[in-house]
């Protein structure tokens, strides 16, 4: 049987933040789930490194492991602290900025048929 989580390792518990880490100058990322019906990924961004403004599809929920992200949703800024979420509705433009080091898991839900 495929896994459906994939680059974790599976029935051990283990420290989520430590999964991905910040590379200078960089966004590092680990996807975890990729399918029809969501993505499940784990990035680490170095201080001052973004993804610029987009949409997607489906809702995407921020959830904040280590260090504090600028999530700006449309133009309204939201700072996300280490234990927050936020949730980045579909449709509408966003970005995420890092003003320092941080670590993230990023769920994004879309709409099945």
């Amino acid at each position: 049987m495929n896994a459906i989580i994939k680059n974790l390792e599976q029935a051990a518990p283990l420290p989520l933040a430590a999964q991905v880490n910040c590379q200078p100058g960089q966004i590092a990322s680990k996807t975890l789930v990729q399918n029809s019906a969501v993505s499940v990924t784990l990035f680490a961004f170095d201080q001052g490194e973004e993804i610029s403004a987009h949409t997607s599809p489906g809702d995407a929920l921020v959830y904040v492991l280590e260090g504090r992200a600028e999530v700006l949703i449309e133009n309204a800024s939201h700072t996300v602290h280490a234990g927050e979420a936020i949730v980045m509705p579909s449709g509408r433009p966003h970005a995420v900025r890092a003003p320092e080091p941080f670590k993230m898991l990023l769920t994004v839900a879309f709409a099945t048929k």
